[in-house]
């Protein structure tokens, strides 16, 4: 399997056997926190509707996850508690800090470095859940974490980022495991319903486990994607 042009991140908490076969799959792991986690947490995000600074600062610095996101900058009038979180966020990752920007002509005000660690600019990929209205090319020459939507979301923007001078360094979600629960599966090659498949399509009939088998099989596939140059042909 080739290498992969970014890190793959599963962020979800509990569920210690999905927990367990990302981390076996190869991927890193995240969580939303405060939570409980069953794995080392590489990647900590916080809950943007109900932001709790204390709480979430204590888990990171439990945990010390080398990446953490920051309070979501919404308004213009937000920036400097944006930047407060930051400040402190950086006292406790190992790596960088994840500023999420949603003010459309903002990013020329986020500093390329926070409390000694590097910023990442947190692209928040539309779904129901959320999504930033900031352009593509805002973020050109910096450095992007893709937050949540589908593998081949992740995949078109990833190829999107690329052509306006962005590298995206780092993707997390949780869809394969939402749509597991469902008894389905991420495949490369779209079905008449899309990418997404019933086990029973690839002429597995099992009825115990199911979730799990199709976890494992979301999981191979988004990689072995990534590092193919399936990456390109599904982004384009």
């Amino acid at each position: 399997m080739g290498a992969l042009p970014l890190k793959l991140i599963y962020c979800a908490d509990g569920n210690p056997a999905f927990a367990r076969a990302a981390v076996e799959a190869g991927w890193l792991y995240g969580a939303r926190l405060p939570a409980t986690v069953y794995e080392t947490v590489h990647f900590a995000d916080q809950d943007w509707k109900k932001p709790d600074r204390a709480a979430y600062m204590a888990a990171l610095a439990a945990h010390k996850p080398a990446m953490a996101t920051v309070l979501d900058w919404e308004r213009d009038e937000l920036f400097g508690e944006v930047m407060a979180w930051a400040e402190e966020a950086a006292t406790h990752v190992t790596g960088a800090v994840v500023i999420i920007p949603k003010v459309v002509g903002g990013v020329p005000r986020v500093p390329g470095s926070v409390g000694g660690r590097r910023v990442v600019l947190g692209y928040s990929i539309p779904t129901s859940y959320g999504g930033s209205p900031v352009p593509l090319w805002e973020h050109a020459g910096r450095p992007v974490h893709l937050l949540g939507g589908s593998p081949q979301e992740q995949l078109r923007l990833w190829y999107a980022f690329g052509g306006v001078g962005c590298e995206v360094v780092s993707a997390d979600g949780n869809m394969a495991g939402q749509q597991a629960r469902k008894g389905r599966y991420w495949s490369r090659e779209p079905g008449p319903k899309g990418h997404w498949k019933q086990l029973s399509d690839c002429g597995d009939g099992r009825k115990d486990g199911v979730p799990l088998e199709c976890f494992r099989r979301s999981l191979a596939a988004i990689r072995a994607a990534w590092s193919s140059r399936a990456a390109v042909e599904l982004s384009t």
